[in-house]
């Protein structure tokens, strides 16, 4: 698309012209278990994801403490947002080992972080872009913070209207910072009506930035969507099976989901293709069989003329004279007697 540079996020080119990227968030679905975060980033792999993310949370860096329950926690997990995410929290050394390893499988490695603190620790990590939750969206000295340090970022954009989307932009642009923007809708999960892709459009024509989806919904329809619209990167969570306890196993997808969405958006660029109409090989042989050419429908004289439906019509196969010949065909006198049921051949016709 015209005007839009592709965002480099680690090895991978990403815009348009390029693959569209999956992006398999694990998030805090390890519960804080790098055992379990590496499990899943290996699932991750299996199934074919480009990159894996997972979030950086410093609880007394982001939040005041609270007591109320986690909204949507589930029945397994209990306590609050503040003592849920520091039950998730991974320190230094668990980054560096799921970098490390994610890495040799050759996944980009991505946390989100929700404080400069995060952003601090993922700068010791290493990392080679950022990826901003739709939360952030609003928090300006934060994006101002995080797009200073250069890296590519990528960002969601679930709980901000139109002005507060572009003052985002801004800010990260003031640091020409590389950006990728995606639609989000911060409903988990997201019903249909909801998901709203073509705001991709808009964004794409308002900022000419490569741009996606950051998809909550049941399933993997929206993002194969998104993909035949042109999204450059596709992102849903992932777990390695929804009974696990937490705040976002529910809303995620499962290895053989990932899996089926990785498989149907190669097939979807696939079938997307060029612009040009071409026949290829396959084609051409089926034309030969399934068109039409110019036939005798009834005995030709030598010296008698041809007329469109009295002795000539077109029928099957394709391998004579054209049926858009048909007109030039008919006129004209036939060099030698000819049969009912024949192929007519241009040496067969007076002047052809």
């Amino acid at each position: 698309m015209n005007g839009i540079s592709a965002v480099d996020l680690g090895p991978f080119a990403t815009g348009p012209g390029h693959p569209a990227r999956v992006v398999a968030e694990v998030g805090i679905n390890h519960n804080g278990d790098r055992e379990l975060a590496l499990r899943m980033l290996r699932a991750a792999h299996e199934a074919g994801a480009d990159i894996v993310k997972f979030q950086t949370h410093i609880a007394d860096a982001e939040m005041l403490p609270d007591r109320d329950p986690a909204a949507g926690a589930g029945s397994h997990v209990q306590g609050s947002l503040y003592e849920i995410m520091c039950q998730c929290h991974l320190d230094l050394e668990d980054h560096l080992a799921l970098k490390a390893e994610a890495e040799s499988l050759g996944l980009l490695f991505l946390s989100t972080p929700f404080c400069v603190e995060a952003v601090d620790l993922l700068e010791e990590v290493g990392v080679g872009a950022y990826k901003v939750g739709s939360g952030e969206v609003t928090n300006l000295p934060f994006l101002d913070y995080l797009a200073g340090k250069g890296r590519p970022v990528i960002l969601s954009t679930g709980t901000g209207d139109w002005a507060e989307v572009e003052r985002a932009v801004e800010v990260i642009r003031g640091h020409g910072a590389p950006l990728v923007l995606l639609q989000c809708t911060s409903n988990y999960p997201t019903r249909w009506e909801e998901v709203h892709l073509r705001v991709m459009d808009r964004m794409r024509e308002r900022f000419a930035l490569p741009v996606g989806l950051s998809d909550h919904c049941q399933g993997n329809y929206a993002c194969f969507a998104a993909v035949a619209r042109g999204a450059s990167l596709v992102e849903k969570h992932f777990t390695l099976s929804r009974q696990l306890p937490g705040v976002d196993q529910s809303s995620s997808i499962e290895p053989e989901q990932l899996r089926d969405l990785v498989q149907g958006v190669r097939a979807i660029e696939a079938a997307l293709g060029g612009r040009e109409k071409r026949l290829n090989a396959e084609a051409l042989k089926v034309r030969q069989g399934f068109s039409e050419s110019v036939v005798t429908i009834a005995p030709v004289r030598a010296g008698e003329r041809f007329r469109e439906r009295v002795n000539i019509w077109v029928k099957r196969p394709g391998s004579g004279i054209p049926s858009h010949e048909l007109a030039r065909v008919s006129g004209k006198r036939a060099l030698c007697d000819l049969p009912a049921g024949r192929l007519l051949s241009p040496d067969e016709i007076e002047g052809y």
